[in-house]
């Protein structure tokens, strides 16, 4: 197993989409530039779903199209459906995501079907994408627990990955959507599921809510995991768990694989400064790692 971890830098879509204000496109670019010039290897840009929807992703297109690409930095973008593909694909995405869950409550109030309606939503997305050489996410919500149905059996987060497996995704993120997860339940998701799905190709996407998250991100790491959603600043909050805290902090994150001796190829000190500049656009506060390294520097 290798000892580098790669971070999937999700603020620029998960991290903004529930902000209560519109975020001025300006900002949402300036946001990706400079994440991308920390070492990041991959930074989810936007979301390519419909403005009613999400009106804070809005102008996706405008914001993909005035990204600075770096060299050996993926832009992924989020897809609902064949619609949103084509847009992105019309702007030059070449990684996409698609998403469903785990909990059939909880598939019902975020995307009003169920989780086999969703999966043949996006059926044709990856099928059309694997024949454009495009590279798919597949993203699996409510691992640990749902806001609306309480504890979501393990065998149920096994069958969707599978499905999403079997689909043709290259990777499959495993999300703690409402933070509601510990280190024992977390590492025994992941070694389960990787009697299935080999541990190489999923990824871990922890919430915050409970302080829990590095701690599951350490236990999963433990059970083999390499790649970790987080984002900066731990920008963003699940609508549907009052008092969410957001993602997990990328500067947090960093900061603990360094302790463990991981490379993750980024640099701690240019996160933090892009980490402060975006809690200030935003009034949100600092993470707690972000503050430390500044005020120590």
């Amino acid at each position: 197993m290798t000892d580098r971890v790669s971070i999937v830098e999700v603020g620029p879509r998960d991290g903004l989409q529930n902000e209560p204000y519109t975020i001025p496109t300006e900002v949402k670019v300036e946001l990706i530039d400079r994440l991308s010039a920390t070492g990041l290897p991959v930074i989810e840009a936007t979301s390519f779903v419909s403005a009613p929807a999400i009106p804070q992703l809005a102008d996706a297109e405008d914001v993909y199209s005035r990204i600075e690409r770096r060299a050996g930095v993926r832009y992924p973008v989020l897809v609902p459906n064949l619609k949103g593909y084509e847009r992105a694909r019309a702007v030059g995405a070449e990684e996409i995501a698609v998403f469903t869950a785990a909990s059939e409550a909880f598939n019902q109030k975020n995307i009003n079907c169920s989780i086999a309606e969703s999966m043949e939503r996006f059926k044709p997305v990856v099928e059309r994408a694997r024949a454009d050489g495009v590279r798919v996410r597949g993203y699996v919500s409510t691992v640990l627990g749902c806001p609306y149905q309480g504890e979501v059996p393990v065998s149920e987060v096994v069958r969707v990955a599978e499905a999403l497996d079997q689909a043709g995704c290259a990777e499959i993120s495993l999300g703690d959507t409402i933070g509601v997860g510990t280190p024992a339940k977390a590492r025994a998701v992941i070694e389960t599921v990787a009697k299935s799905i080999p541990v190489e190709r999923l990824a871990v996407h922890f919430h915050d809510t409970y302080g829990q998250a590095l701690a599951n991100i350490h236990a999963c790491i433990e059970a083999g995991i390499r790649t970790v959603d987080s984002s900066v600043a731990g920008l963003g909050g699940c609508p549907y768990a009052r008092g969410a805290t957001g993602n997990v902090a990328t500067e947090d994150v960093v900061y603990m694989l360094q302790g463990l001796g991981l490379d993750c190829g980024v640099d701690l000190k240019a996160l933090a400064q892009v980490g402060d500049w975006i809690a200030g656009e935003l009034g949100r506060p600092r993470s707690r790692t972000g503050q430390a390294i500044l005020k120590r520097n």
